[in-house]
């Protein structure tokens, strides 16, 4: 058997044949690696859809022009925008977003449980969260329906829309806060009675007409004439009325402290190679600049300055509270989603019975 020298020898062809095809592996193997150009440099965002204006019309050029000043390099966003639970799922699945911007913590906590999030994302600051938010209900102009409170929404004959659980982290947010206020004694009910709190959930659910697949298509279903009431952030109310859309906004007595977190990505910004663009981006999330413009989009800033710029701008609360009073997101993943969960029996229940 030949060696390569005695190969050559004996053709002399053959040496300009393998250095070609060298050559072209590669050239093959270099396409698979990201291109990042000394003047640019390419980020992919994956975040919920109700913060979609905050971050296209203020925080991403913000960003930009930050970067560029600071190193002169260009930054390309590109933007996914869906519900939060189904952006989870997608990242997990294989959408390679830089940083997910997402509604609630457990569904950051996935996608590290999947293995693409390594670091401790809760060692930024505010624990990893970017904005605030509570839980309102939307109801036409004049509130005709006299809706004023949780209790109002089993109503007979009204017609209520919230998102579904399993694709909107709004929709989990708006399942929680009716359940912890009336687990609170704010529903007309005993407090501290968990039968009494599932017995008020299913009778909000069986005014539930639509549940749509996020927080914003919700919303936008109500502002074409569905339903009397929507069940949705504090932020999508606020953000319709400057876009001109009329309607009243209720502030229930308890409602929860939406927290809203954000997380590098680390299995997909080391394979892009833009570990540090994207930590400079994630950063600048918590500086005034950026929780004013979430401010601007009705989101409540988590910077106390900013907070307290802007305080005039949301409704007090008489009764806030967070996800810990039910015992952390783990603890209501189990307890009102899980298989058995209240939620889960309830959602069987009530679709059975239509």
């Amino acid at each position: 058997m030949f060696g390569l020298r005695d190969q050559t020898k004996r053709h002399p062809g053959v040496e300009s044949v393998l250095l070609l095809g060298l050559f072209l592996s590669l050239l093959l193997a270099s396409c698979g690696k990201p291109k990042i150009s000394r003047n640019s440099v390419t980020l992919t965002l994956g975040a919920y859809t109700t913060p979609r204006e905050a971050y296209g019309k203020s925080i991403i050029p913000a960003f930009q022009k930050h970067w560029k000043e600071k190193t002169g390099q260009n930054v390309e966003v590109r933007e996914s925008y869906q519900g939060s639970g189904a952006q989870s799922r997608a990242i997990i699945g294989g959408f390679e977003a830089d940083i997910a911007a997402l509604s609630l913590e457990g569904d950051i906590d996935k996608i590290a449980e999947a293995g693409l999030i390594t670091h401790d994302w809760k060692a930024n600051p505010n624990q990893g969260m970017v904005s605030n938010s509570i839980v309102v209900i939307a109801v036409r102009p004049g509130n005709p329906k006299q809706i004023r409170d949780w209790s109002d929404l089993v109503k007979p004959v009204l017609n209520v829309l919230t998102p579904d659980p399993k694709t909107s982290g709004g929709a989990q947010w708006n399942v929680n806060a009716i359940y912890g206020a009336a687990l609170r004694g704010f529903a007309g009910l005993p407090k501290d009675d968990p039968g009494a709190a599932t017995q008020f959930l299913r009778s909000v659910f069986r005014n539930v007409s639509i549940m749509d697949k996020g927080a914003r298509e919700s919303i936008t279903n109500f502002e074409k004439g569905v339903g009397d009431a929507a069940i949705t952030y504090e932020n999508e109310v606020l953000v319709g009325r400057q876009a001109g859309q009329s309607y009243d906004c209720i502030v229930p007595r308890s409602t929860i402290l939406v927290q809203n977190p954000v997380a590098l990505v680390d299995k997909y910004v080391d394979k892009h190679g833009v570990r540090e663009v994207a930590e400079a981006f994630v950063n600048f999330l918590w500086n005034q600049e950026a929780q004013r413009a979430y401010a601007r989009y009705g989101l409540r800033p988590v910077d106390p300055a900013v907070a307290q710029e802007t305080k005039a701008n949301y409704p007090p609360v008489e009764d806030l509270w967070t996800i810990d009073f039910l015992g952390g997101w783990k603890k209501v993943a189990y307890d009102i989603y899980g298989p058995q969960g209240v939620y889960t029996r309830i959602f069987a229940e009530v679709q059975g019975a239509k």
